[in-house]
């Protein structure tokens, strides 16, 4: 049985960026975990017992950014699954798309992350380091621009 995660992959639109490209005006949210490796990655977690797995989301994304879910908006049309092996056994990692409503919104960190960043795609993607993450980032990024 795979162990089951679920995640938010946050955005947010910087005001600067002019109208023409306004893709190039999207930061991605991205957390750094406090052990292991300390792999940068977005908000995500297991699905405890009773919960559904969008609840896991917006629950992991409060725990570990302090981002609750009235501040963000969900994107309709984009769901992505994960599967890979950690330490041996199958996880599936489920995500959503969201932004930001208020792109100055802080960010509370728990314990399990020590630091943040907001990233462009292409340094997204240097600090993702797995490439279905990575993937995962120049997808929800193509998605973004073809909702222009």
């Amino acid at each position: 049985m795979a162990v089951r995660a679920c995640g938010l992959i946050i955005y947010r639109r910087l005001q600067s960026a002019p109208c023409s490209k306004v893709t190039d005006g999207i930061e991605y949210l991205l957390l750094q975990t406090s052990y292991g490796t300390h792999h940068w990655t977005p908000p995500k977690g297991h699905v405890d017992p009773g919960e559904d797995d969008l609840q896991t989301a917006f629950r992991e994304t409060q725990e570990e950014a302090g981002l609750r879910a009235s501040q963000l908006t969900l994107i309709e049309g984009y769901k992505k699954e994960l599967h890979y092996p950690v330490r041996g056994k199958p996880k599936t990692v489920i995500y959503w798309l969201a932004e930001m409503k208020d792109c100055n919104t802080e960010i509370k960190l728990s314990e399990e992350h020590q630091a943040f960043q907001w990233l462009k795609l292409e340094d997204a993607c240097k600090f993702a380091e797995y490439e279905d993450m990575q993937a995962t980032l120049k997808e929800v990024h193509q998605f973004l621009c073809s909702k222009e």
